[in-house]
């Protein structure tokens, strides 16, 4: 399938439609969702939009979507689709609404037997003075564009870690033994996809102050908060697996089938960071931190 087309008028709709509800964020109706992030109009808006130009080009797509959930699959007894478009319509509706930020994103990311293969991302203020960045990347390829230009990957070690997670939880034991090993940390959540792209790219020549990430943490990542970030990271080489180790692709039918498909955590970034820091999650839980 030939997904340059899709990427192009999704790209120009989403600039679009996020503008003109970036133009009145104070009117906008924001609720709270049980699991205490925020929705507002923008995200169904954005979400119906996608799908709608999904199931033009693949009218049997199957969508599993932040706000709309995957639907009822029952592993074992129906039949296991061959591709999944993954859809978070604005990843990071918090900074979304503050006027002053722009650490959001709209992600679309398609599985075929349950592998990332390609994946759109669109941030269209994150750039120097307010532009847009657009990250496109294809395994089939083996590519990735910024801009529509060839993506600087991470190279050499930063000592930075995004170790994001929910303001109201406690820091765990390997906070304090990254920051003893080095590492500056960031702890707060904006979106998880751009830090996951910021781990796999270097975005500085599009955006003077993006940060870089040598390692990408976060327990309890929803599946949309993740897969696009995958897709890049298979692309430019990086390790992925959950805080144990075990490697998260392809995703589990049953992972993918939950109401609210989540991974029990999700680690990304060099091999080596990676594998240092499975060691010292580990040993954090058992109460023997170590150092790199």
């Amino acid at each position: 399938m030939n997904l340059d087309p899709l990427w192009t008028d999704l790209t120009n709709e989403l600039l679009d439609i996020l503008a003109a509800y970036r133009s009145r964020i104070a009117e906008l109706d924001v609720r709270e969702k049980t699991d205490r992030t925020l929705l507002t109009e923008a995200d169904l808006a954005v979400e119906d939009m996608v799908i709608t130009r999904i199931r033009a080009v693949d009218p049997e797509a199957r969508v599993l979507a932040e706000e709309s959930g995957s639907g009822a699959w029952r592993p074992g007894e129906d039949e296991e689709p061959e591709r999944i478009w993954v859809i978070d319509p604005i990843d990071g509706t918090a900074e979304f609404v503050n006027p002053r930020s722009v650490e959001f994103c709209s992600v679309v990311c398609l599985l075929e037997r349950r592998e990332p293969v390609a994946a759109l991302i669109v941030a269209p203020e994150l750039g120097d003075d307010g532009n847009p960045i657009v990250v496109v990347g294809s395994r089939a390829d083996g590519t990735i564009t910024v801009n529509g230009r060839p993506a600087a990957y991470n190279t050499g070690p930063v000592r930075v870690a995004s170790l994001t997670r929910s303001a109201r939880s406690e820091a765990p034991p390997h906070e304090t033994a990254m920051t003893e090993a080095g590492y500056a940390l960031k702890t707060r959540t904006t979106s998880q996809t751009l830090d996951m792209v910021r781990t796999a790219l270097n975005l500085t020549g599009f955006a003077t102050n993006a940060p870089r990430f040598d390692l990408f943490y976060r327990p309890r990542q929803k599946v949309w908060d993740g897969l696009a970030g995958l897709c890049l990271g298979e692309i430019v080489g990086l390790m992925s697996t959950d805080v144990k180790g075990k490697r998260h692709l392809p995703v589990p039918m049953e992972t993918l089938a939950q109401p609210e498909p989540t991974f029990a955590s999700t680690v990304m970034g060099r091999p080596e960071a990676v594998e240092w820091f499975v060691e010292l999650a580990g040993d954090s839980r058992t109460g023997t931190p170590k150092s790199s």
